[in-house]
């Protein structure tokens, strides 16, 4: 595939990002109330926007051959990653829908935040079994960032 399909797919996942980002800031301003269809929605752009990532991995232009056994670490940290997801939204039952309290069963018994846990093995898996070296370069930065700005909150 060509770096025009790269930018194509790097743009799709920017915009489902951005979709995903103004539907948490509508609700949290409760200018949007969660329902099934905005969940319906919501769910299919997240899928979209992983779908777009993974791909994105595959297309990356500085792809090396890494050692099979360092790939199937790599698939393996996206499976547990997707096992993790599933376990939680079943625990939960429906994302948006739920108004308790804290969630102390099943898999949130042991894990504060799995759906988080469950995004990060798929951030570090994918690129690591497709060998793309400029994606996790970007976590990486990304990482960094995370850490230092957390640092520098807390102590301002």
């Amino acid at each position: 595939m060509s770096m025009e399909m790269f930018f194509v797919f790097a743009a799709i996942c920017i915009f489902t990002h951005i979709i995903r980002s103004l539907y948490e800031i509508l609700k949290h301003k409760e200018i949007l109330k969660p329902s099934k269809l905005s969940f319906v929605i919501i769910f299919i752009t997240m899928a979209v926007l992983w779908t777009s990532w993974i791909v994105l991995c595959c297309l990356d232009v500085y792809r090396t051959n890494l050692p099979y056994v360092i790939r199937y670490f790599g698939i393996s940290l996206a499976v547990i990653g997707l096992i993790v997801f599933l376990t939680a939204l079943f625990t939960i039952k429906t994302l948006e829908s739920y108004q308790g309290d804290l969630i102390t069963k099943g898999i949130y018994a042991k894990i504060r935040h799995p759906m988080y846990l469950a995004f990060i093995l798929w951030l570090i898996g994918f690129p690591i079994f497709f060998g793309a070296l400029f994606f996790l370069f970007f976590l990486l930065y990304l990482l960094r960032i995370s850490y230092f700005g957390d640092t520098w909150k807390r102590k301002n």
